[in-house]
């Protein structure tokens, strides 16, 4: 099919599902990610591409217009790189079969969709920032008009809030005082949650310098999870303010937070301040925190004065200077990897090398199609019949980032599947062989990223304003300078093309399409249950759940799929085994992993999205510590997620609280003698194709005790008993077991001997362990989250465990609410897990970043 077609065939929703099933080897949610973000579709919502692989030549017909356009004029070989001098031009179709199969390079999600696409006008940006917000009613609406007009041509926007002056301060209009910077921040974000393209709302980052006066009010905005819902919130941290906190100095806050002569200021204890930021990242996951100086020196950008970072795009990888973008591509690591799994796996650098030199020229062909994106927009809002007076502020916004990515010239090339890469190598991700072999792989894609922006700057010329003084300030250059002289060298007397190259962005939905882990994460399970909702109505239909809202659901157990590989190659199904085991998203050893991320920032231009998995348990001031130990280690930020702070913990309504112990973190529990008899409900689900149930003793009305079994053999209750007693009797030999009693349809007791005897026994042993939970007064909510993270590697415990929980989820109090677990897309009721940043939903991909 040809993509520059004028007459196009067009499918429908069941053609192209099934290609692209048959495209994906069965995998639903790759296939349907795919289907609803990036397939070409018309105006009427009509389906133009059948599989991905049409998708790869509309994108690759594109970059190769652009390379045939520099190709026609770059005949200069004198001092072009050893590999610039040797390579063949790259056509459309060795761009393609770089993007075949999502294979070796992938764009990210605004080119996938964007670019090619004469369908919408769009911009094949992934980030954008804003000028900060200027100082006054007529700034902040400018800046909420500048949100809207970009958020619908589907960009992600950052802006920062510092130089809002704080509340209480002397303004000269009617309200006479301000409501300070804080007080906007809900209005920027209702803005993002407003605007919406083809379903996909905005994404917002708001950001406000540690030195504002207002900011403990910015800092604690979010503990509230009913404001700013549109928008991530990120503290910009200087090196002042980190070092007053490790020596308990005091810090001073003031407005303009850059004046030598501020008009307001007041001083405030460093630790106690630190303690409020650490203390809502641990509650919260925000905000986040920004190492605001290293983003600054570390930079190949930021240097440069009319560069200068202001804040971040939504995600923090790509700070910038207000009005500027970036694009993004991603290099899929686990490609490398010649014989995965295998004793003789060997990352094959040499074929990595030439494909990262030859992504960084797809990056700089992006720009170009970007500025051809900016240009189509700007001729459109010029052809809009509103009055000029009304265009004006979405003018000059494109204006401006059209100017500033034609100066500058910016690129995030990135790269996605390293946990994937290095288990196909046979090694843990968390140990310092795993360090070893990423301190290879960054130092060669480092090297290929600058030699080939080199090359590009002596063939094409270099991002205008190129200066070798401001570069020596760069602490980046000057590593470069030490470690890798002869790109130094090469550099300083040949410029390069792009002012800053690399970054480490998230890659949720296309590490979904390329089946493999998402960027720098470790793999974030090695499986889980996926829920798929199901139609009532069909007889035939497996539904293992229903919701409160009357929803079915059928269950099925999803690995991950290099995990999958794994066992095709060895043969194991042991995931124990598997290079993969103790290094998941949860059990990784976070001192090597803040270890991994600033050996990964050393060679990396930009910043990166990097989220550390910590338990519910977790103290606030081990927050603190990985937080300042990052700082400590060069890293530019960094996301804590702990374990239900965000999603999944059920909370209370009942806002009465009992007096602390004296000891608040051990306290012991008396648990009375069990009764002889006790009341007990019964209820059934479904253990894949079996049918089970469970009876749950009942003591005061609260689960004391539960049993499981198989609806058959001396455990099959009739239908309509969901109601009896368990008794607790002996046998003749002394041992004790328990009975289940119930009334029958006439009025006569029915004892049924031996609940155990039909129990496996390791499912009895799971029993027992919850039992005991139970009668020590954990309250339900807790209990029901205990069970839903065990890790249990059968298949068939996972699917028992959660009907279990489901049998306990019943007995929680009315009232009780769940803080934002159930995704608002395919409504799975625990579909949102924490991953790179944001909320993401494991069983259809839907993201809560936009």
């Amino acid at each position: 099919m040809n993509p520059s077609a004028t007459t196009r065939q067009i499918y429908d929703y069941q053609e192209v599902l099934n290609a692209s099933l048959k495209y994906f080897s069965n995998d639903e949610l790759a296939a349907t990610t795919w289907i609803n973000k990036y397939c070409l579709k018309d105006k009427s919502g009509n389906f133009l591409e059948l599989t991905p692989d049409e998708m790869h030549q509309r994108m690759a017909v594109e970059f190769g217009r652009i390379e045939a356009k520099y190709d026609a004029k770059e005949k200069i070989t004198e001092n072009l790189s050893t590999y610039g001098q040797t390579r063949k031009p790259l056509t459309t179709d060795k761009i393609y079969q770089h993007f075949k199969d999502f294979k070796y390079v992938i764009p990210q999600g605004s080119v996938m969709f964007g670019l090619g696409n004469k369908e919408v006008i769009a911009s094949l940006s992934n980030c954008i920032v804003v000028p900060s917000v200027l100082d006054s009613y007529g700034g902040i609406f400018y800046t909420d008009q500048q949100l809207a007009q970009l958020f619908k041509r589907r960009c992600g926007v950052g802006v920062d809030l510092s130089e809002l002056r704080p509340k209480n301060a002397q303004v000269s209009n009617a309200a006479g005082t301000t409501t300070g910077a804080v007080s906007f921040m809900n209005r920027f974000s209702n803005t993002t949650r407003e605007v919406a393209q083809n379903g996909r709302r905005g994404a917002l980052m708001l950001t406000m310098d540690i030195k504002h006066p207002d900011i403990e009010d910015f800092i604690t905005i979010k503990q509230d999870l009913t404001k700013v819902t549109g928008a991530n919130i990120s503290v910009r941290l200087s090196d002042e303010f980190m070092q007053a906190v490790i020596n308990n100095q005091p810090f001073t806050l003031q407005w303009p937070i850059d004046s030598k002569t501020p008009k307001y200021s007041k001083q405030v204890d460093a630790r106690d301040l630190w303690q409020k930021v650490i203390t809502c990242a641990h509650n919260t996951a925000e905000p986040g925190l920004i190492f605001w100086d290293r983003q600054h020196h570390y930079s190949t950008s930021s240097v440069y004065p009319e560069f200068k970072n202001s804040s971040t795009n939504p995600c923090s990888e790509i700070a910038m200077q207000g009005g500027d973008s970036c694009r993004l591509i991603a290099v899929n690591l686990f490609s490398f990897v010649e014989e995965p799994f295998t004793k003789k796996a060997k990352f094959n650098l040499k074929k990595f090398y030439e494909v990262v030199y030859e992504t960084q020229r797809l990056m700089d062909d992006l720009v170009d199609l970007e500025l051809e994106a900016v240009e189509k927009i700007i001729t459109k809002i010029e052809a809009d019949p509103e009055p000029d007076f009304i265009k004006q502020v979405e003018l000059e916004t494109w204006k401006l980032l059209y100017d500033t990515g034609r100066k500058g010239r910016r690129t995030g090339l990135g790269f996605t599947a390293l946990a994937d890469a290095v288990a196909a190598l046979n090694i843990k991700f968390d140990t310092d062989a795993a360090l070893k072999v990423i301190d290879d792989i960054m130092k060669t894609k480092m090297t290929a990223e600058f030699n080939s922006s080199i090359d590009m700057a002596i063939t094409r010329g270099q991002f205008q304003g190129f200066n070798r003084n401001i570069e020596d300030t760069s602490e980046f250059v000057q590593m470069l300078g030490h470690e890798f002289p002869d790109v130094y060298e090469r550099m300083m007397e040949n410029g390069r093309r792009n002012i800053s190259i690399s970054t480490v962005a998230p890659t949720g939905s296309l590490s979904m399409l390329a089946q493999v882990s998402s960027g720098i994460e470790p793999v974030f399970m090695l499986s889980y249950v996926r829920r798929r909702k199901v139609n009532n109505a069909d007889e035939n239909a497996k539904v293992d759940f229903v919701d409160d809202m009357g929803d079915a659901f059928q269950e099925f157990t999803v690995y991950h799929k290099k995990l999958e590989n794994w066992m095709q190659v060895t043969g194991k199904s042991d995931i124990s085994k598997s290079p993969y085991a103790g290094a998941t998203a949860p059990e990784i050893d976070w001192k090597k992993r803040v270890e991994m991320q600033a050996l990964v920032q050393k060679y990396t231009t930009h910043s990166i999205s990097s989220t550390i998995n910590l338990s519910n348990e977790v103290t606030v001031d081990l927050v603190g510590d990985i937080y300042i130990d990052s700082w400590k280690k060069g890293l530019k930020g960094i996301t804590v997620y702990r374990d239900g702070s965000r999603s999944g913990i059920l909370i209370s309504s009942d806002d009465k609280k009992e007096k602390e112990p004296e000891n608040k973190y051990i306290t012991e529990t008396f648990v009375a003698k069990r009764p002889y008899k006790i009341e007990a409900e019964v209820v059934r689900f479904h253990n894949e194709s079996e049918k089970w149930l469970a009876v749950i003793g009942l003591v005061e009305g609260k689960p004391y005790e539960i049993f499981t079994g198989k609806m058959k053999d001396a455990f099959n209750l009739p239908q309509w008993v969901s109601k009896g007693w368990v008794i607790k009797n002996r046998n003749e030999d002394g041992t004790s077991r328990y009975d289940f009693q119930y009334i029958d349809a006439e009025g006569y007791k029915v004892t049924i001997e031996g609940l155990s005897r039909s129990f496996d026994k390791e499912f009895w042993n799971y029993a027992k362990l919850i039992s005991g939970v139970l009668r020590h007064g954990m309250p339900i909510p807790y209990v029901v989250d205990l069970i839903h993270n065990l890790n249990l590697y059968d298949e068939h415990i996972n699917t028992w465990k959660n009907g279990v929980a489901r049998a306990l989820k019943r007995f929680i109090p009315e009232g009780t609410q769940v803080k934002d677990k159930k995704c608002p897309n395919c409504s799975d009721p625990e579909g949102l897990v924490f991953e790179e940043g944001c909320l993401k939903c494991k069983s259809c991909g839907h993201s809560k970043c936009g």
